[in-house]
């Protein structure tokens, strides 16, 4: 299971992200990721370059609220060369803009609203979300599962699980405990997300922001 470190706090990216990639890189982090929301599209672009040059992975999610936003930032992620997009759900408007491109995408199933973002649906409605997704032709899905309003998340995860086959599974928001990565492992995760548990120094014990990630390395093994 992988580890996406989020440059993100509260659904946005952090405004110094240019500098907390600098000091992170030698942590070695492979997979690293920010929002659209929280910084120009400049400043994004800088940090997608240093993300590459570290020889990480880069994600961006998509948390904009309205429809145009949500397309103007997959629009965003083609100027700025991303490896994965991640959240949204306008799946075929997406994967037009995309279609020039390399990059992954991971659509939100589910219904969210709202930023930060909440998910709404039950483990039917992801189970038939992500079905439709696939045959559409994302790469897997991002399930905002502990930000579920209408289900247990562990049973969203795996209504989501049972539809991807060996698509990839990628769980994000509030992921915040040893137990809930383990949680997310067992029910069929490939990968997760965390950024603010670790820039609020509240995932563990450790006092400084590379203390708090090392724990979470240690979690995934």
């Amino acid at each position: 299971m992988n580890f996406i470190f989020m440059l993100t706090r509260d659904d946005r990216t952090i405004p110094n992200c240019l500098e907390i990639i600098e000091q992170i890189t030698p942590l070695n982090i492979r997979h690293i990721g920010f929002k659209d929301i929280g910084a120009d599209f400049e400043t994004l672009r800088i940090l997608n370059q240093k993300i590459q040059a570290a020889g990480a992975a880069s994600y961006l999610e998509v948390v904009a609220t309205s429809p145009q936003a949500a397309l103007n930032s997959a629009r965003m992620a083609v100027a700025i060369g991303v490896d994965h997009l991640l959240g949204g759900t306008l799946v075929e408007e997406t994967l037009e803009i995309l279609k020039a491109s390399n990059i992954a995408y991971y659509p939100f199933p589910g219904i969210p609203t709202g930023h930060p973002t909440k998910l709404g649906g039950s483990p039917a409605q992801i189970h038939a979300h992500t079905r439709a997704f696939l045959a559409q032709g994302c790469a897997g899905v991002d399930v905002l599962a502990y930000r579920a309003t209408d289900a247990e998340p562990l049973a969203l995860i795996e209504a989501a699980r049972q539809a991807l086959g060996d698509k990839t599974l990628i769980v994000a928001g509030d992921i915040n405990s040893p137990a809930r990565i383990a949680a997310v492992r067992n029910a069929g995760a490939d990968a997760f997300t965390i950024g603010s548990a670790a820039f609020n120094l509240s995932f563990s014990a450790a006092n400084t922001l590379s203390g708090q990630l090392q724990a979470i390395v240690d979690c995934v093994g």
